[in-house]
């Protein structure tokens, strides 16, 4: 695993801000598993160009600044 994004996020106001790290597998096995249905639709390989509307916004986030060549980005502030 490596490191390669972190977002930085303040959502609302009252709320404590987060850190979201994101982390690339170079190798891996088995087969995915949705363990939070009631969060999650489904997990699917998707071609980071064209990512789905209903992404959650920080994952977005972190996907369009890691091809950008970023590190480091925030929302919210």
């Amino acid at each position: 695993m490596e490191l390669v994004h972190l977002v930085h996020l303040a959502d609302s106001p009252g709320t404590p801000p987060r850190m979201q790290l994101v982390f690339r597998a170079r190798a891996w096995s088995g087969t995915p598993e949705n363990m939070e249905p009631d969060r999650c639709v489904e997990w699917r390989w998707w071609d980071p160009l064209r990512l789905p509307a209903e992404v959650v916004p920080y994952t977005r986030q972190a996907i369009t600044s890691i091809l950008g060549g970023s590190l480091y980005s925030q929302m919210g502030w």
